[in-house]
């Protein structure tokens, strides 16, 4: 149920950023480099999100769509640093895929076109990571069968986190 409702939140922030700023409902809290922080307000209070979107796709897979990647806090739910990508694509069924950051894997659960941390728990370690590297990778297999790889540059992730944490 987690997992929907953070799709659904994935969604929402994606259309909110999309929109054109005077019917945006997500404020910018800064742009740092090759990321972006915003806020919103939302039923169980504010939520904040620092995004990125991917540097490079190889290959491209068919009918690929806008990718984003977040890292969002959710106090009113106590959620701080949930990893979640919006691939730009459709996930095989049933598949996993990963997020590698300085020799550091993560595992991801797939649903759809999104993924999140398979285990939670190690939310605050991925984000130290994402701190703490230059690049990082999203790979992933698609409907097809093929393994797609994302790569993001890390540049600005830190100033990005922070505005996320000052503000949530």
């Amino acid at each position: 149920m987690l997992h929907k409702s953070a799709a659904a939140l994935a969604l929402i922030l994606a259309v909110a950023v999309a929109l054109p700023a005077q019917a945006q409902s997500a404020r910018v809290l800064g742009d740092f480099r090759d990321w972006s922080s915003y806020a919103a307000d939302e039923g169980t209070g504010t939520i904040c999100f620092a995004m990125t979107k991917p540097k490079s796709v190889q290959p491209t897979p068919s009918g690929y769509g806008e990718a984003y990647l977040y890292v969002t806090n959710r106090p009113g739910e106590d959620v701080a640093n949930e990893f979640n990508v919006v691939a730009g694509y459709t996930f095989q069924t049933g598949s996993m895929a990963t997020v590698s950051i300085g020799g550091q894997n993560f595992a991801l659960f797939t649903q759809g076109d999104a993924a999140w941390l398979d285990d939670s728990g190690q939310s605050a370690n991925l984000a130290a990571a994402i701190r703490a590297g230059s690049t990082m990778t999203v790979s992933g297999t698609d409907a097809t069968g093929t393994t797609i790889v994302q790569n993001y540059s890390l540049s600005g992730a830190t100033a990005a986190q922070q505005a996320i944490n000052a503000e949530c």
